[in-house]
């Protein structure tokens, strides 16, 4: 019995614990934080439209996508909500009747925060998009 446990457990036990942490000009960090500041935007009050921008978002940065989950206020009213990934979030709050919307983007490992900017320039089309990038886990 203790053989045919041992050979079972073993095989687990030799798998190689991944590490997400990111290494970059010599700092090593957990990953990177965009945040996201969308000025005179579109598009600010459809759930499913706002659910297919996080999903090309998070194909183009390289992320895997575990679950969406969206709230929606109300006819032409805001949005809030985000998508869990493997590697972190993306998450959204939408103000229409400022047309405004706030994106948080974290991942790590390989993936690619900032390249899921040009995404959501597509779909809310903002007359403006200031955008914050800090690195979180940064090891001392």
């Amino acid at each position: 019995m203790a053989e045919i446990l041992s050979s079972a457990v073993l095989p687990a036990m030799q798998k190689e614990e991944k590490d997400y942490f990111i290494e970059k000009n010599g700092v090593i960090f957990a990953g990177c934080h965009v945040l996201a500041d969308l000025w005179g935007a579109c598009n600010l009050t459809d759930p499913d439209y706002i659910e297919r921008a996080l999903k090309e978002a998070i194909e183009t940065c390289g992320a895997t996508l575990l679950h969406i989950h969206l709230h929606h206020f109300g006819k032409e009213q805001g949005v809030s909500g985000v998508a869990v990934l493997a590697e972190s979030h993306i998450s959204v709050h939408t103000w229409p009747e400022r047309s405004f919307a706030a994106f948080d983007i974290f991942m790590c490992g390989s993936c690619d925060p900032k390249a899921g900017l040009p995404v959501l320039r597509k779909y809310f089309l903002p007359e403006d998009m200031k955008v914050e990038i800090q690195k979180r886990g940064v090891l001392l």
